[in-house]
């Protein structure tokens, strides 16, 4: 799943803001989703993967209603990897990390964080698979959705699932990231 993410966010625009210099995107990307699988993502039941012949294509990380902020349990486990691959960003991070807390819904819903498929299986399904998988749990809580496209060009595969732009992010020096509500059906 960790592979699979930092393969699919290889070039996103965010990450490549975060860190610009393509060696340490490749070394700390893998090690980030993995630390944010195991200690935050996995005890809530938010992880989901499409595979095809035992080979991952394509992983979600989702948080559900009301469970969003990492404990400090959480926090302290995470903190060792995510301060030795983004010691050098530390500025840029927090910055983000304010940004998007800013423009997070107060009102209980399933967040969306990280949807993501290998670039070698892209335009497969894979990422419908996972997004359709989600969207009908959604559904069947009656709960709305949200996440945060990293790009203006996710905006209309986003649409496809019911979710609509609600505002932006400005990130100074970097990115707009566009949040997105999806309301229940």
């Amino acid at each position: 799943l960790s592979k699979v993410l930092a393969r699919a966010f290889f070039t996103d625009p965010v990450m490549n803001y975060m860190l610009p210099d393509d060696k340490a995107r490749t070394k700390a990307l893998p090690p980030m989703f993995a630390t944010l699988t195991k200690n935050h993502f996995l005890s809530r039941g938010g992880s989901e993967v499409a595979s095809r012949s035992g080979e991952i294509g394509a992983a979600t990380l989702w948080d559900p209603p009301g469970q969003r902020k990492s404990t400090r349990w959480e926090e302290l486990r995470m903190m060792p990897t995510l301060a030795w691959h983004f010691h050098s960003r530390a500025e840029q991070t927090k910055t983000l990390g304010k940004l998007m807390e800013e423009a997070h819904p107060e009102e209980p819903h399933w967040y969306l964080m990280v949807i993501g498929s290998d670039p070698s299986v892209r335009g497969a399904g894979f990422g419908q698979a996972v997004m359709h998988s989600r969207r009908g749990r959604c559904d069947g809580e009656h709960a709305p959705a949200y996440l945060e496209a990293s790009e203006e060009a996710l905006i209309p595969y986003y649409n496809r699932f019911g979710f609509e732009q609600i505002g932006e992010i400005r990130i100074p020096d970097g990115p707009t990231m566009i949040p997105m509500w999806r309301s229940p059906r």
